[in-house]
């Protein structure tokens, strides 16, 4: 499955999980939209260090999601990398197998946003 195709997914199921529970959702979504403005850190700062936190965490669809906001506010291969390097410091051995899916991500994403 490409990571396209997972973040489709991850999409079509938040928009499922927003229509069971609208009141969660609208409030993470306003928790989303303070954390993702401008401020003493720039958006890809933040993105990034979401991205540290959704490979440590295991969590496949959010490093998707982060590897896509961090490539919309301009993020290299060579950030995503430390950031990956990073997660692995914190993370260990798991992180080097979902820091290896981020990369993966990265690059097929990244490919498809020229």
């Amino acid at each position: 499955m490409s990571y396209e195709q997972i973040s489709n997914d991850v999409r079509k199921e938040a928009l499922d999980l927003y229509k069971a529970v609208p009141e969660v959702m609208r409030s993470f979504q306003g928790l989303m939209g303070a954390v993702s403005k401008e401020g003493a850190l720039p958006v890809k700062t933040k993105e990034l260090m979401a991205l540290a936190i959704a490979i440590s965490s295991k969590c496949e669809g959010c490093l998707v999601f982060h590897v896509q906001n961090a490539i919309k506010h301009g993020a290299s291969r060579e950030e995503v990398a430390e950031t990956i390097a990073v997660s692995i410091e914190m993370g260990g051995g798991p992180s080097t197998v979902y820091g290896a899916k981020a990369l993966a991500a990265f690059d097929e994403l990244k490919g498809k946003a020229k």
